[in-house]
Order: C-alpha cells, then sequence, then structure tokens
C-alpha cells in the first residue's frame, strides 16, 4: 500500500471514528422534545410507568416514545407518543405543543381534562391525533390548520361549541368527533377541503337543525355516522350519490319524510340504521342492489304498508330489525334466498300470516321477536329444527296450546329466553312431560291466565335466572325445590292463587346471597319489557339489568317471614303484600343491605316495626300499610323520606304521623297470681304501716306526759 493509498485509508477511519463518536453522542432524544416531554410530565397527577429514570437524558428509550431514525446535531427527534390507556390525569397539554417533529400523538382513554391549547392544533408534521375518551372541554378552533392530518379523533369528550374544521388537510382519512358537547349545525364543507376523507363520525352530540346538504361530495367516504343528535329533515338526494358507502348511521333523531327510491343506490351498504325517527309510509321496493346488506333496522318509525319483496331476499342479511312501526299483511321471508339470517325484530307492528311457518325454514335464526303482533294458530312443530335459537318472544298474539308449543320449543336446545306472555288464555299449565330447557336463563309466561299449579318440571331449569309466572291463576303452594336453583335472581309468582307458608328455601338462593348478577351478558340486544302493574312497565336492554327480586304479592299465602331472609344481600325488591301473613315483622330483615323496595303491606303482621329497618341505607319504597302493627315508627335513615301512606291502617302505631307515644310506665312484675300480687302490695305497704303505728304511740306518749306535767304545775 502507497502513501497516498494509506493517507485515505486513514482519512476514511477517522471519519467512521468521528461518526461513531457524534452517533454515541446523540443517541438520545433533542433536549427541545426532552424539556416538552418533561414539562408534560411535571403537568400530570400521575406517573408513567417507564419514564422514571428520565436521568439518562434518553427520552427515546422511554414507553410510548417513538423518536426519528436518524439523528441531527442536537438529537434524534420525537416523532411519536403512543400514551393510550395509561390512566393519565391533569390538565397541561400546551407543552407538548413544542414537539415540532411529532407525527402521532395518542392519549387516547385517560382522565386527562381541562382545554386543550390552540398551539396543538398548529403542529404541521401531525398525522394521527387521537385525544379520544378523555375528560377534555371548552372550545377547539373552528379552523385548525393541520396540513398533515390522516387521522383526527377527539370523541368521548366534553367538547363544546361548534364542530372545527381543518384547513388545507386534504390528506384526511378519518374525522371522528362523536360523544361530545357540539351543537348548532353540522358542517359537511370538510368534504371539499378533503376529498379522500373515508370516516365521518358526528354522533351523540347536541347537532340541530336541517340535515344538510354537501355530504354527497365525500366520493370516497365509507363511514357517515351522524346518530344521536336532533336532526330534522328529510334526506338530501346528493347523499344517495355515496356509493362507496358501508356504513351510515342516523338512529335518534328527528329525521322525517318517505325514505327515497335512490336507497338502492348506496349498493356498497353493509350497515344502515334509521331507528328512532320519525320516517313513514311504505318502504320502497329498492333493496335488489344492496347484496352486501348485512344489518337494517329501521325501529321506531312510521312506516307502514306490506315489507317490500327486495328486502325479503337480500342475500347478506343477518339482522332485520323494523320493530315498533305499522307493518301490516303476511311477511313471506325467502330464507333459502337469505341463508345467513340470525336475527328478527318485526315485535309490535300488525303482521299476521304464516310466518311461523316460513321461519322455520331458517336455519341460521338465533333471535326471533314477534310480539305484540295480531299471530294465531300454535307454534308449528319445524320449529324444532331451529337448532341455533336463543331467544324467542312471541308475546301479546293469540297463540294457543301451551302443551304443544312447551313441547317443540324445549327440543331447541341453545335456547336461554323463552318469553310467551298474553298467550294460551285460560289454559291448563302443564305439569309434567317436558324435559328440555336445561339451557334456560329467562322464562316468562304471565297475564296469561293459566291454571293448575306451579310446574314440577322447572326444577330442571338448573341455569334458570329469570321466571315469571305472574297475573295468572296457579294454585297450590311454592314449592321447596326453588332453593334448588342456583342461578335464580329474578321470581315474580305475584298475582296469583298461591297458598301456604313462604318456603325457607328461598332464603338459600344463592343468586340473592353473594353472586353479582347484574354483571353477566344478556343473550339478546332485544330490549326486555317487564309488567310491573296493570298500567306501567319498565324496559331493559338486558335481562340482567332487572333488580334481582322476590314478588310473591297478590296471593293468600300465610304464617310468618322468615327472619333468614336477612341473609339475602343482593336482593333488591321484596314484595310480599297483598297475603295473609302474620306474626312480626324481623329484625334480621336488616342483613338485606342492598334492598331498595319493602312491601309488606296489607297482611296480618303484629308487633313492632323494627328500627334495625333504618340501617337500610338504599330503601327507596317502604309500606307496612293496613296490618295490626304497634309500638313507634322508627327515626332516622330511610325512614324521614317515606310518606304517611306507608304506615295508614295500623292503630297501634304512635310518633311519626300520629300521636305521640306516652312514656313508658313501670310494668307489673310478669307471673304473679291476683293474691301474690296483693300480697306483693300488702308488703310493700308494710313498712308504711308499721311507721305510723310507731309514730302513733310516740305521740301519745308524749302528750301523756305532757298533760301530767301541765297538771302537776297547777296543784303547785
Amino acid at each position: 500500500m502507497g502513501f497516498g493509498d494509506s493517507c485515505l485509508f486513514f482519512i476514511f477511519m477517522w471519519f467512521c471514528f468521528q461518526a461513531q463518536v457524534l452517533k454515541s453522542q446523540n443517541v438520545g432524544c433533542s433536549s427541545k422534545d426532552l424539556t416538552a416531554l418533561e414539562g408534560f410530565l411535571n403537568g400530570l397527577d400521575s406517573r408513567i410507568d417507564g419514564w422514571s429514570n428520565a436521568s439518562s437524558f434518553d427520552c427515546c428509550s422511554w414507553v410510548g416514545v417513538n423518536c426519528s431514525g436518524s439523528s441531527g446535531v442536537s438529537g434524534r427527534r420525537v416523532i411519536g407518543l403512543d400514551l393510550g390507556n395509561k390512566g393519565l390525569k391533569g390538565n397541561v397539554l400546551k407543552s407538548l405543543a413544542g414537539l415540532d417533529h411529532l407525527k402521532f400523538l395518542n392519549l387516547s382513554s385517560n382522565s386527562l381534562k381541562g382545554n386543550v391549547p390552540p398551539d396543538l392544533f398548529r403542529l404541521k408534521q401531525l398525522q394521527v391525533l387521537d385525544l379520544s375518551y378523555n375528560d377534555f372541554s371548552g372550545l377547539i378552533p373552528i379552523f385548525t390548520h393541520l396540513p398533515s392530518i390522516l387521522v383526527f379523533n377527539i370523541s368521548g369528550n366534553l367538547f363544546t361549541g361548534q364542530h372545527p374544521l381543518l384547513v388545507g388537510s386534504s390528506n384526511l382519512l378519518h374525522f371522528i368527533i362523536s360523544e361530545n358537547q357540539f351543537s348548532g349545525n353540522t358542517n359537511p364543507d370538510i368534504c371539499n377541503s378533503s376529498t379522500q376523507i373515508q370516516v365521518l363520525q358526528f354522533s351523540m352530540n347536541s347537532f340541530s337543525g336541517v340535515f344538510p346538504a354537501g355530504f354527497g361530495n365525500c366520493c370516497s367516504l365509507q363511514e357517515l355516522s351522524l346518530n344521536s343528535n336532533d336532526l330534522t329533515g328529510n334526506l338530501p338526494d346528493d347523499l344517495f350519490r355515496l356509493s362507496t358507502l358501508s356504513q351510515l348511521f342516523l338512529q335518534e333523531n328527528a329525521l322525517s319524510g318517505q325514505l327515497s327510491n335512490r336507497i338502492g343506490n348506496l349498493s356498497n351498504l353493509v350497515d344502515l340504521n334509521l331507528s328512532k325517527n320519525l320516517f313513514f309510509g311504505t318502504i320502497p321496493d329498492s333493496f335488489s342492489k344492496l347484496k352486501n346488506l348485512e344489518h337494517l333496522s329501521a325501529d321506531n318509525n312510521r312506516f307502514n304498508g306490506n315489507l317490500p319483496v327486495s328486502l325479503l331476499n337480500l342475500p347478506a342479511l343477518r339482522l332485520l330489525s323494523l320493530r315498533n312501526n305499522s307493518i301490516e299483511g303476511e311477511v313471506n321471508l325467502n330464507c333459502t334466498a337469505m341463508p345467513h339470517l340470525s336475527s328478527i325484530n318485526l315485535g309490535l307492528n300488525h303482521i299476521h300470516g304464516n310466518i311461523l311457518h316460513v321461519l322455520s325454514s331458517c336455519k341460521e335464526l338465533k333471535a326471533i321477536n314477534l310480539a305484540r303482533n295480531k299471530l294465531n294458530g300454535e307454534i308449528p312443530d319445524s320449529f324444532k329444527n331451529l337448532r341455533a335459537l336463543s331467544y324467542i318472544t312471541l308475546s301479546n298474539n293469540t297463540i294457543h296450546n301451551i302443551s304443544s308449543a312447551l313441547g317443540i320449543l324445549q327440543q331447541c336446545r341453545n335456547l336461554t329466553t323463552l318469553i310467551l306472555t298474553m298467550n294460551f288464555r285460560g289454559e291448563e299449565m302443564p305439569i309434567d312431560g317436558i324435559t328440555g330447557f336445561r339451557s334456560v336463563k329467562v322464562l316468562v309466561i304471565p297475564n296469561s291466565g293459566l291454571l293448575g299449579s306451579v310446574p314440577r318440571w322447572l326444577r330442571n331449569c338448573s341455569q334458570l335466572q329469570l321466571l315469571d309466572l305472574s297475573w295468572n291463576r296457579l294454585g297450590g303452594s311454592i314449592p321447596s325445590w326453588f332453593g334448588t336453583l342456583d342461578s335464580l335472581f329474578y321470581l315474580d309468582l305475584s298475582n296469583n292463587s298461591l297458598s301456604g307458608q313462604i318456603p325457607e328455601s328461598l332464603t338459600q338462593l344463592k343468586g340473592l346471597i353473594s353472586r353479582n348478577v347484574l354483571q353477566e351478558e344478556s343473550s339478546s340486544n332485544f330490549p326486555f319489557f317487564i309488567k310491573r302493574n296493570q298500567s306501567t312497565s319498565l324496559q331493559y336492554n338486558q335481562f340482567t339489568r332487572f333488580r334481582p327480586m322476590l314478588d310473591l304479592s297478590n296471593n293468600n299465602l300465610t304464617g310468618p317471614i322468615s327472619p333468614k331472609f336477612g341473609k339475602l344481600k343482593k336482593l333488591h325488591v321484596l314484595d310480599l303484600r297483598k297475603n295473609d301473613l302474620s306474626g312480626s315483622i324481623p329484625a334480621e330483615l336488616s342483613g338485606m343491605t342492598s334492598l331498595e323496595i319493602l312491601d309488606l303491606s296489607f297482611n296480618d303482621l303484629s308487633g313492632t316495626i323494627p328500627a334495625s329497618l333504618s340501617r337500610l341505607s338504599f330503601l327507596s319504597s317502604f309500606s307496612v300499610a293496613n296490618n295490626r302493627l304497634s309500638g313507634s315508627v322508627p327515626l332516622g335513615g330511610q325512614f324521614s323520606t317515606f310518606p304517611p301512606s306507608s304506615f295508614e291502617g295500623n292503630l297501634g302505631l304512635c310518633g311519626e304521623f300520629f300521636s305521640p307515644c306516652s312514656l313508658p310506665q313501670s310494668p307489673t312484675q310478669p307471673g304473679l297470681s291476683d293474691e301474690q300480687e296483693e300480697s306483693r302490695i300488702i308488703d310493700a305497704g308494710l313498712p308504711f304501716q308499721i311507721g305510723a303505728v310507731v309514730g302513733f304511740i310516740v305521740t301519745v306518749a308524749a302528750s301523756a306526759k305532757w298533760t301530767g306535767a301541765f297538771q302537776k304545775k297547777r296543784k303547785r
């Protein structure tokens, strides 16, 4: 190797060494970015795991911090900050505006609060901004300057005022501002400046006014969500130009008018939800091009007439929900053309005819709601072929032959929810012959005037959680085997003709002692209705949201109330009114610490109202009216909130709402006969008598002495 070659080699090695030195010196993040991150950290009310070793000055090694691959003179620049779902708390974001190379910022699902500084919306290189599901509030600049932004997500906060518009953001793909408190009109101008946008989510705000035209200019739009606002008016014509649209969510507004037959132009629709609006008229027969439509929901509108043929032949349809409209006539589903149909909800319409026979060929059906229609006849034998069926309600129709219905439906081995309210008028409840329903969790057959007794086959329903047989004419006693149903948390046998004593086994229900049934999953997304009396009903979206309850009211039950009811710590409602129960109210009932309603009215209970019941801190409704109770009404706790009607009809009560209670008198010693009592009185008075005699003698003697002395003095 010559001298020149040696020099070149030396120079090359020197540059390599210098590069290595520079690399080792600048391996950390820039001091500017370090200062910004330290300022952010100091402004938090919580710590970030993995940021404790800040003394290394290498913020690029901190959890959630991403830096550029190459380092400049001042160090590597922070280009990403991923701190979603870290439990962060605080309200300082101003320092983050100094991260001028930031491309990715994710602070979603924390507890950050306060106003977001405007400077944060001017980061020129920012591509992804996700501040969703925090507690940020205040106004956002209407015109924000994020020229490189691709994803803008500020959903799930408390932002107010008009929603922002992004200036010069031609590459924007996702614009998500749902679940805030934005108001005023929705502005579709974003479609003019961001022609590539794919997702627009404006849902769950307070937007009002007429549904604006202009969203049709978002020619690449795949999802449009404007649900849960206060929008009015008809759907604009340009909306039906969105041939790329796959998800359209407009539910829970006040939109009106007839549904345009141009709905068929949205050929790529997969999800369409128009529920809870004011649409009216017939549904257009324009669905033949919607080959990809899987979910169609138009509940709670004013649609009428027959269902169109094109709707009943959609090949990809999985869910059809048109509950609470005025659909009428027969529904001739083509189950052969719709092999994937798994859920149909046509409840609360005017449907009649042979739909039950048609449904038998829909092999994938998991959920059926045909409640409150005009169906009659019997459940067809072919229903036993619905192997996937999990949920069915046929309530408020005119179906008959309960023995046949239960015999068929018990063969649906995946059935978990069976609701047959207000059918089988006056028929006999089958006692035996049913061996299925091993998976049933919800069994509801009230308001049918059924005769007979509580069926024995129910004891085999080991998964049963909710049983409602109220408002029938069942007689006999309450079976003791109810206590073996470990999952049972809701039992309504009210308004029957049951007699005998309340079995003590009901105090052993594990579902009311320790199990938290309210957190279990529901078997269906259909709403549940429970009739609390003749005029009112409650709606629940899941049966597990029902309050744990024992309702045995309006029967002919006798005997005492067991003190062991106090073990039912998860019970929320205990209703025993209008029976013939006797004895005292057990003080142990105060052990039902979750109790909200306790009704013992219209019985034959005696004794006092236990003061321990005032410790039931959740008790909001209480009645012992029309019994034979006496003594003082307890004070304190929830008892200060109960009205006089809770205690009326008890002549022996005193105190609150009644005449004042008299002071207690010294009681007569118990267990003494009349002679002993007389002797006790004489004995008690004997010391006084002896004292009186002695006093009399002393007085006489003193008088005699004084008289003698006086006479002697006179003789002198």
